[in-house]
């Protein structure tokens, strides 16, 4: 084995057993967060996004709206996970969106991986102990890859916050999102 291939396997390895709350972000304006790590008690909602997804585009309105509605409630993130997504890239996406939350840039997918996220747009929400309480689709504006209705009849996301908030059980079934695949995932 190479020296190479021992240092990937060694840093793999110790990689897994930082904890999660230790992984640490830079976000596109250059500050680094630790997504995972509980500020003042609060969950944290991640929306993985990616400006090569269309479906993206589709779903920006409401993240923003979600954004504006439960910043103070909750810890924000949207996630660039694409590993081809550079900073000047992401940047450009963000401030065309009109992103309010930090935007972090997850080329390596830790934290993507970290939440088993597969698809953009995809919501993840993150309990104050870090434990995964909801995974799936903003609402059900696409019904499958290609079925896009006129508008949203559900309010998915919204209404896991609220369960969450309220110190109810997570909502059963959680539906997938639908979207563009997350190239890469390792």
């Amino acid at each position: 084995m190479t020296f190479l291939a021992r240092l990937s396997v060694f840093l793999l390895a110790a990689a897994s057993l930082c904890p999660a709350a230790d992984l640490t972000l830079t976000a596109i304006d250059g500050t680094t967060h630790r997504p995972l790590a509980a500020k003042d008690g609060k969950s944290a909602l991640f929306f993985f996004v990616s400006p090569f997804c269309s479906t993206t585009k589709a779903f920006v309105k409401e993240m923003k709206q979600i954004t504006a509605d439960h910043a103070g409630k909750v810890s924000i993130f949207f996630i660039q996970c694409d590993p081809e997504v550079t900073r000047d890239l992401a940047i450009e996406h963000a401030t065309l969106s009109e992103f309010k939350a930090p935007v972090l840039l997850d080329a390596a997918q830790q934290l993507t991986r970290q939440l088993q996220a597969t698809l953009t747009p995809e919501a993840v929400l993150v309990d104050a102990t870090g434990k995964i309480f909801y995974r799936g689709r903003i609402n059900d504006l696409y019904l499958g890859p290609t079925k896009r209705q006129r508008a949203a009849t559900t309010n998915d996301l919204r209404e896991a916050i609220t369960v969450l908030l309220a110190g109810k059980p997570a909502p059963q079934p959680q539906e997938p999102a639908q979207g563009c695949k997350i190239g890469q995932i390792k």
